[in-house]
């Protein structure tokens, strides 16, 4: 495959995960009303989904370790399409939920053969290069997301968001059908035998710099998604935010996502990574100072308060461009026999430490912005402090 192939397939299949998420953002609002939900049910179709979609993971990648990529990434595809046929109709808020937990399984299978499928090619600093223009062409899709989900939410109702995802299915369905050639190497056929999976995984989990990217990458999307689940709620229904307002502010931080990609490749040439991690990880510190700050004394005032927020959450974006792409090769690069392994343990933790925070958001919420300002500055920190210790003793992997 070409590299523009390559990048395209990487910035589709990475571009499923805030595609399934941020399109039904500006919808909640309305979807929690006409299925008569509470905000735990609501907070259910998000956080569900995730857990399913890092527990998927968990299965696909030793699959895909022992089929190779293209089998796994066809059937995930098509699993994903009916799961979201079953969103467009579900008919109430528990059917929702099951058809989103559906809808995460599959997805798990898109990312974590996309995560795998750049270590099959690439060395770890080509790989980190390779996906930060993956993740700049996912930065292209968010971008026109949450506007979409606005435009479809206010003239064809929630359901219409929702059919936005059967189209993407399809059509990342049908690019990997025509396009993708397999990436293994060399199939593993012990990779299922329990005892070679168990070995695999201890082997991942307790080497030093997996352990510094999984929670980089996993503390850096947990901040992205206290901010993308409620958001709407802070923003739309307690400031009074139209949805469109909310979809291009949205988009803003899309595009300044792209730019953190852009910057990320740009600072690997010159400072490789560590220094570029560091870096990162000030820009983060002072994003979530600002948050918990801006947010607890500039509630009251629509457009005050909503700038409280998308300061530091745009400051927050950016170096979220450099820590994703780092972080993702990052953990998977030490394990080239095992890209697959890797790849799925990886998303299973950023996954299955979103899980618990969506429950505690939606029993904390409380109509202001503070819930969501202080989990958004504890977890800053979390980022900031692990650039600075332990990616600079373990950040370079061999």
């Amino acid at each position: 495959m070409s590299p523009l192939i390559v990048v395209a397939l990487l910035a589709l299949l990475l571009g499923i995960q805030p595609v399934t998420t941020d399109v039904y953002l500006p919808a909640l609002p309305a979807l929690q009303a006409d299925l008569r939900g509470s905000m735990s049910q609501v907070q259910m179709t998000f956080a569900g989904l995730l857990l399913a979609f890092g527990i998927s993971q968990l299965v696909w990648g030793p699959l895909s370790d022992r089929f190779g990529r293209r089998p796994i990434l066809l059937w995930g595809m098509g699993a994903y399409v009916l799961a979201s046929i079953v969103c467009v109709a579900a008919p109430s808020m528990e059917s929702l939920i099951l058809a989103r937990v559906a809808q995460g399984a599959a997805m798990g299978a898109a990312v974590m053969c996309a995560r795998a499928i750049v270590r099959d090619l690439y060395s770890p600093l080509e790989g980190a290069k390779m996906m930060s223009r993956g993740l700049s062409g996912l930065g292209v899709i968010a971008v026109t997301c949450t506007p979409t989900g606005s435009l479809l939410t206010d003239l064809l109702h929630w359901r219409g968001a929702m059919a936005a995802l059967v189209l993407f299915g399809i059509v990342t369905l049908i690019l990997v059908a025509l396009r993708f050639q397999e990436t293994v190497p060399q199939r593993n056929p012990r990779a299922l035998a329990p005892g070679t999976l168990w070995r695999s995984w201890v082997q991942i989990a307790r080497h030093p710099t997996f352990i510094t990217y999984s929670v980089l990458s996993t503390a850096s999307y947990v901040g992205l998604f206290i901010f993308l689940s409620s958001s709407s709620f802070v923003l739309i229904e307690g400031l009074g935010l139209g949805r469109l307002t909310y979809g291009l502010l949205m988009a803003g931080g899309a595009a300044l996502y792209i730019a953190g990609t852009v910057l990320c490749r740009r600072l690997l040439a010159r400072w490789g990574i560590r220094r570029t991690v560091f870096a990162a990880g000030c820009v983060t510190f002072v994003a979530g100072l600002l948050m918990a700050g801006l947010a607890w004394f500039g509630w009251g005032q629509p457009w005050y308060g909503a700038w409280a927020v998308f300061l530091p959450e745009y400051l927050f974006i950016l170096a979220h461009g450099v820590h994703q792409p780092i972080g993702q090769s990052g953990a998977v690069a030490p394990f080239p026999q095992m890209a697959g392994a890797a790849s799925a343990l990886n998303g299973f933790i950023m996954m299955a430490t979103v899980f618990p925070m969506g429950l505690w958001l939606g029993s904390a919420m409380d109509g202001t912005a503070r819930p969501m300002a202080l989990s958004f500055a504890l977890w800053s920190v979390v980022i900031a402090v692990t650039a600075w210790t332990l990616v600079q003793k373990y950040g370079d992997p061999p």
